[in-house]
């Protein structure tokens, strides 16, 4: 049985949740208090991780530990055997998705960042620098985005489905605005996060609703 280290608010947490639903693989949560308890930064979850960051995983005694990204790309390995959402036929393929995947931690440092300083008071955030930083990115986000509109294609990387690399950006952009960062002026954003929206088996958490 996998288990999962979860916090409802946590948009870290929630790329896992997400993509396991998504997959259609059963789990069970075990609860951490980030806010206001700060459990991740107690010993027994040190333990796990030592980063004091979320989610943590245990896949039948696998732990996996080292960030949002990772945690998907070994759940698309374990569970996704068509290789759908990690596809590894192309060398070009699994490059794009690695960009994007590293964009998508770029996003949790700037936009992420700066949801923690408004909504979780992590007053050591120098807000005004990740709220610029995080438009810069959601500008060059969009761009990539409305240029592949214009080819056909809807997604980060394959053309005919979304991969591990869509559901890494998805929910930093998506709670953007609770860190001060409005989503109005970027249009191919607001089509692609309506896309994964409309995917089967797709899944809210507060501040991100459905369709």
């Amino acid at each position: 049985m996998l288990r999962m280290y979860d916090y409802e608010l946590s948009a870290e947490a929630y790329k896992a949740r997400l993509f396991l639903s998504l997959l259609r693989v059963s789990w069970t949560t075990i609860h951490v208090d980030f806010y206001p308890g700060r459990e991740h930064r107690e010993p027994w979850f040190l333990e796990l991780n030592p980063r004091g960051e979320l989610p943590v995983i245990d896949d039948d005694g696998t732990i996996v530990a080292s960030d949002a990204q990772a945690i998907l790309v070994h759940l698309a390995r374990r569970y996704d055997p068509a290789r759908t959402w990690y596809p590894d036929s192309s060398a070009a393929l699994i490059g794009q998705m690695s960009l994007w995947l590293s964009f998508a931690q770029a996003l949790t440092q700037t936009a992420g960042a700066a949801r923690l300083h408004d909504a979780f008071f992590y007053d050591h955030i120098d807000v005004d620098v990740a709220r610029v930083d995080a438009r810069e990115l959601l500008e060059k986000f969009d761009e990539h985005l409305w240029f592949a509109e214009a080819e056909g294609r809807e997604w980060l990387c394959a053309p005919s489905n979304p991969t591990v690399a869509d559901i890494a950006c998805f929910p930093d952009i998506m709670l953007a605005e609770e860190g001060g960062i409005e989503l109005d002026e970027y249009r191919a954003i607001r089509r692609w996060t309506n896309r994964i929206k409309r995917l089967p088996q797709f899944v809210a958490m507060p501040g991100i609703f459905g369709i």
